[in-house]
């Protein structure tokens, strides 16, 4: 018990005790089952498990006031909002350009970005160049055209030539 009386202990600044109403509340019931520690330990994978998605940041950009915009505000008005749900992992900006053409940016984990414009796109073009930046990885694209394969090990037959046949195929 204490020595020291209630007036004193209202004068110099202590907390009151709360006052108690009833019976002392009981312990509330545990909501789910306890885990055991040895469930708790990250289970191996060799990849398939420990996907990371490239795209960090998605920002739109339009303008109240020009027609250029009137697809990309109804977009943002039906759709974004769904694509930020469906993303967790994507930051969805939207911001306002005045009098500039309607954008979607993309930014991404390797510090690069791609900008595509949404000037005469429908609503489901408009999805269409969201998802590609959804799913790309933000890389350099890189030209596929001239690439040439090439073997570090020669082939054990060497290379085939029809002027090295027998018999000479016909058409």
């Amino acid at each position: 018990m204490s020595t020291i009386p209630k007036a004193l202990k209202r004068q110099k600044g202590f907390p009151a005790a709360p006052p108690r109403h009833g019976p002392r509340p009981r312990a509330l019931p545990t909501a789910s089952k306890s885990i055991h520690p040895s469930h708790l330990v990250a289970r191996q994978g060799n990849g398939y498990t420990s996907f990371v998605p490239q795209l960090r940041k998605l920002i739109f950009e339009y303008c109240e006031r020009s027609e250029q915009s009137t697809k990309a505000r109804a977009y943002l008005l039906k759709h974004v909002e769904d694509v930020a749900r469906s993303n967790p992992h994507v930051e969805v900006v939207v911001k306002t350009r005045t009098l500039k053409p309607p954008i979607v940016r993309g930014l991404y984990l390797n510090n690069r970005d791609k900008v595509i414009s949404l000037v005469g796109l429908e609503e489901t073009g408009i999805t269409a160049k969201v998802k590609i930046l959804l799913e790309s990885s933000g890389a350099k694209m890189k030209s596929l055209k001239n690439a040439h394969v090439f073997s570090v090990t020669p082939s054990t037959r060497g290379i085939w030539s029809g002027l090295h046949v027998d018999d000479v195929y016909k058409i």
